[in-house]
């Protein structure tokens, strides 16, 4: 969901009290923003109860929120720092997470479609993308599966647009040069890894 249709739907919101648009807007970024989440808090719990918060914090602050610009980018802002104090929360009571999970994507980073890629490939990408360096791979996703901009990044994350861009290369260097996707895959290894 863009930037422009999600401020569209808070307007309705903050005018009308419009629950149907509250709805949509929660349906459309709740896995966005709860993937997130996750990827800072690494507790599917923990993260569940930072973007239900987050939601409740939308409609109590409908009528503000409508002013901002860059709206996503703030919701990605606002999801970081409640997951960020929610972490240091958890360390104050002295919870300990182990818990070990899988991320599923409703689409992997390339359009199937318009690449006409088997499941096989889609399968070995997200198993290339999961192998990624922590800080890699959650950059990876905010661009290729999110649709962040590497500016939005950048500033998301606190760091700079050239840190966002290396990462990038290499994340796109590894996947290209996973052994098995090479193997199996050399015409997509070509694209990933922009050899000729």
């Amino acid at each position: 969901m863009d930037n422009d249709k999600i401020k569209q739907l808070l307007s309705n919101i903050a005018l009308y009290k419009d629950q149907k648009a509250y709805k949509e807007l929660y349906t459309a970024l709740h896995e966005q923003l709860h993937r997130f989440a996750l990827s800072i808090l690494k507790s599917r719990e923990d993260a569940e109860e930072v973007v239900s918060d987050f939601f409740i914090m939308v409609w109590q602050k409908k009528e503000s929120l409508k002013e901002i610009e860059q709206i996503k980018l703030y919701f990605f802002v606002s999801i970081k720092n409640i997951s960020i104090n929610k972490l240091r929360q958890n360390k104050k009571t002295g919870t300990v997470f182990n818990e070990e999970y899988l991320v599923h994507f409703k689409s992997p980073f390339f359009n199937p479609a318009e690449l006409l890629l088997s499941k096989e490939a889609v399968d070995k990408i997200m198993e290339a993308v999961n192998d990624l360096p922590p800080k890699c791979k959650l950059i990876f996703r905010l661009i290729k599966e999110d649709g962040l901009r590497y500016a939005e990044v950048a500033s998301l994350l606190n760091i700079s647009v050239k840190t966002v861009e290396a990462q990038m290369a290499i994340a796109l260097k590894r996947i290209g040069n996973s052994y098995n996707f090479k193997l199996q895959f050399p015409e997509l290894h070509h694209i990933l890894s922009g050899k000729k």
